[in-house]
């Protein structure tokens, strides 16, 4: 491990690949945001467009409300595209081994791709929900409502199992109210029943999304397994991205490879005699890839970014485990990938944007990653 770390090309390739991955995701951070708000905000009655939400992002938060949880996205961004790169390039060297040509089939491509983006799916979930919350509190009327601890004499239970609920005294009153008829273990029902925060919120409807948004409200709320909610979707849309888009890229690179080599005298033995592809050709062909992996796997964002920005209390999911309410709705393919089935008329909900994002992004990586290997590896 110590000599892959000293190894220069190692570096540079690291190097690389974490600078044009920040690029791209702060270039391209502001159409995120627009697709997000839409795919979580739009209902099948009412779809939401890009110009009402940029309206009312630019109305609650102003301009730079679309920049919200940029750093998160970059470092986690920076991180998974980081390990998608380096386990794809393992396992293209796996596949080019003991092949003088070095040649790559587009599906074997297709495969590592599929592996990369999973991997990357797991590293980059916690920082994404963090980042999917960011954004929606930009479109979102923030308010602080006071801690339990201010209103309840169990102030260390509550405060830590329900952070950001108030005491409903309704609720409180009706369960002490049923349960008085009942012969008590305690002579003071009201305070025994403090100890059941569930009891003291009602319904427990939980708090807004735009409320519990940072990293120590989610895990303190919602556990830690929260920040890879949705993971169902979120393995299958990156590893069909990664696989569609290395794949496509390898097709598209190839084909200029062959086209170059056409009218060559002598005829190339294999690629590396044909010599290096424009810039401008290699950007464009990731652009191609990144617009096309991401309609593909579009339908799968969707649904990981609903699912994200779903609160779900500790307290409730135990519940539903006790009861068994866990059983997934909607037919096999649905229950694998986690997609809701009242969600269907959804999925293609701001498929535009994530194409031209992803389109512009991946062209932006890749030139950058190219050029910068170009310049480091040479020096």
């Amino acid at each position: 491990m110590e000599a892959l770390m000293n190894n220069k090309i190692f570096a540079a390739h690291a190097t690389a690949s974490a600078a044009s991955v920040a690029v791209g995701t702060a270039a391209t951070y502001p159409l995120d945001t627009l697709k997000v708000l839409i795919q979580v905000g739009s209902t099948a009655k009412k779809p939401l467009t890009a110009a009402d939400v940029l309206n009312r992002v630019r109305v609650l938060s102003g301009y730079s409300g679309l920049y919200n949880g940029v750093g998160w996205l970059t470092l986690g961004s920076t991180l998974g595209l980081g390990v998608r790169f380096g386990v794809y390039e393992i396992l293209t060297a796996f596949y080019k081994d003991g092949r003088g040509d070095g040649y790559l089939s587009a599906s074997e491509a297709l495969i590592a791709g599929l592996v990369s983006g999973t991997v990357e799916s797991i590293i980059s979930s916690p920082f994404e929900i963090v980042k999917l919350r960011a954004q929606v509190a930009s479109a979102s009327h923030v308010k602080v409502s006071p801690s339990i601890a201010e209103k309840s004499v169990a102030r260390p239970l509550v405060s830590r199992l329900l952070p950001r609920y108030s005491l409903d005294g309704m609720a409180m009153n009706n369960s002490v109210g049923l349960l008085s008829t009942l012969t008590p273990r305690n002579a003071n029902i009201s305070d025994a029943l403090k100890e059941y925060p569930w009891m003291m919120t009602g319904s427990g409807r939980p708090p807004p999304v735009s409320n519990v948004r940072t990293p120590s409200d989610i895990i303190s709320l919602e556990g830690w397994t929260a920040l890879w909610r949705g993971y169902r979707a979120g393995l299958v849309r990156d590893s069909v991205f990664g696989g569609i888009f290395f794949s496509t890229w390898q097709f598209l690179h190839q084909a200029m490879l062959d086209w170059k080599a056409v009218g060559m005298d002598p005829i190339p033995r294999n690629d590396s005699e044909v010599g290096p592809l424009s810039p401008i050709a290699v950007t464009l062909a990731a652009g191609v890839s990144g617009v096309l992996a991401a309609a593909a796997s579009h339908p799968f964002d969707t649904t990981r970014s609903r699912s994200q920005c779903t609160v779900l209390p500790k307290y409730v999911s135990l519940e539903r485990k006790y009861l068994k309410w866990n059983s997934r709705p909607g037919n096999r393919f649905e229950r694998l990938t986690g997609i809701n089935p009242a969600d269907r008329k959804l999925l293609r909900n701001g498929i535009w944007l994530r194409m031209g994002r992803c389109g512009f992004t991946s062209s932006v990586i890749v030139g950058s990653y190219f050029f910068a290997i170009d310049r480091l590896v040479s020096n």
